[in-house]
């Protein structure tokens, strides 16, 4: 009897163990199905609430309270800062939060995402805009790049993928050792701050993009603010204050372009005008090409770097980097046209000397001219001569110090102000 039970119990479990893996199975097969059902019940609901809702009221209208929307930016790429321009580049996701008693959904089991843009368009939006934006551009590839989603408190959420280009006033006085301050300014367009308060969300407002870099700055940190009072006056007419968010971009440039660029090759330009010292003075057709050519190179390298900069009224470390450049490439031109001078001065006119020189010849001196056939020399016009190509000779000599001193001297005064 008790084995007859034993086996009869045994059974029936095995049975009810059976017949609830099959009802799990059958679950989860139809879960997509019911899934879908379930959100297609829910637009349903959301399409049944809209036609009673009034997308140009504001969702705290009847509290006569503004409307509070947090707002953060995630930015994806931060680029082609351009300097001629003052503007740059920027493409980002903007994601607004506010709340919405009107579209409270308790039945909701998870969030409800629409990307219906009919539905999209029948809800209510802030109307905000960049104030610093020259151009942009909304995403639509593959799909138009919009996100609205609902949750079952009233809690909405809306995010954008956008591509712009803001201003950004330079100041570059130490360029290319400069820092900027690039901002993204986001406004209220036609709400004041009587019905709409923007304000950035509690943690972190602006995001930056894992592995973003800048090819010619380093984004040393991310400041969020809020903008002061803005008036808008047409006609001598107050016409309110509207609500603004500031964010502001610390950005140092990095220097290493321009040092393999700009410098380094003003730098040997400059040292090989100094080769000019070491050949002779009758070598006058390889001076005079040495001279003019590192002249019209280096005017050439200046003209090309400021092709990329905007006509600025002041002046700016590259101008006083290649101004001084140019001052010692043509510098070294007038030390060999002096020098060649003096080199061919006639001794009749040699400055300083009024009166004759008389010098006392030895016997071999008069025995060598005269084995050359030359005759009598007169003393005067030997010791002028030699006076002349000495003092020649001695500018060079001297210039080949004279020249990388000062060199050097204007690179430490030239890296100690404008770096520090």
């Amino acid at each position: 009897m008790r084995m007859g039970k034993f086996r009869q119990r045994n059974g029936i479990d095995c049975f009810a163990f059976f017949y609830i893996y099959l009802i799990l199975l059958t679950l989860t097969t139809c879960s997509p199905e019911i899934m879908n059902s379930s959100k297609i019940h829910d637009l349903d609901m959301l399409d049944e609430v809209l036609k009673h809702y009034d997308r140009r009221a504001l969702p705290t209208s009847t509290e006569g309270v503004p409307t509070v929307v947090s707002c953060g930016i995630f930015i994806r790429s931060f680029g082609s800062i351009n300097p001629s321009t003052m503007d740059y580049e920027v493409d980002l996701y903007l994601r607004q939060t506010w709340y919405d008693h009107r579209l409270k959904q308790p039945h909701l089991v998870k969030p409800l995402d629409l990307n219906d843009p009919k539905l999209v368009q029948r809800i209510w939006k802030p109307e905000v805009f960049f104030a610093n934006a020259k151009h942009a551009e909304f995403q639509y590839v593959t799909v138009p790049n919009v996100l609205v989603r609902i949750m079952p408190s009233g809690e909405i959420l809306y995010m954008l993928r956008l591509k712009l280009r803001f201003s950004c006033m330079m100041d570059l006085y130490r360029y290319p050792m400069d820092s900027q301050v690039c901002t993204i300014e986001l406004e209220s367009f036609s709400k004041t701050t009587d019905e709409l308060h923007l304000k950035w969300t509690d943690v972190q407002p602006v995001m930056l993009y894992d592995n973003l870099k800048l090819p010619q700055f380093e984004i040393e940190r991310v400041n969020t603010s809020l903008c002061r009072e803005k008036f808008h006056i047409v006609n001598l007419f107050f016409l309110g204050e509207y609500s603004c968010l500031r964010a502001e971009f610390y950005l140092r440039r990095s220097v290493g372009y321009h040092l393999v660029q700009s410098y380094l090759p003003t730098i040997l330009i400059v040292v090989i005008s100094w080769v000019s010292f070491w050949l002779d003075v009758n070598a006058i057709p390889a001076r005079i090409t040495l001279g003019v050519t590192t002249l019209l190179t280096i005017s050439s390298k200046g003209a090309g770097i400021q092709s990329n900069l905007p006509p600025v009224s002041y002046v700016k470390a590259m101008d006083v980097w290649m101004g001084a450049c140019t001052t010692f490439v043509f510098a070294a031109l007038l030390e060999f046209t002096l020098v060649n001078y003096m080199w061919r001065k006639r001794p009749e006119t040699l400055p300083g000397r009024s009166t004759p020189i008389i010098t006392v010849k030895s016997k071999s001196t008069v025995d060598s001219e005269k084995a050359d056939g030359t005759g009598v020399v007169s003393p005067v016009q030997t010791t002028a001569r030699f006076d002349t190509k000495l003092h020649a000779k001695r500018i060079d000599k001297m210039s080949r110090v004279v020249f990388p001193a000062l060199f050097i001297g204007f690179n430490i005064v030239y890296w100690l102000y404008f770096m520090c």
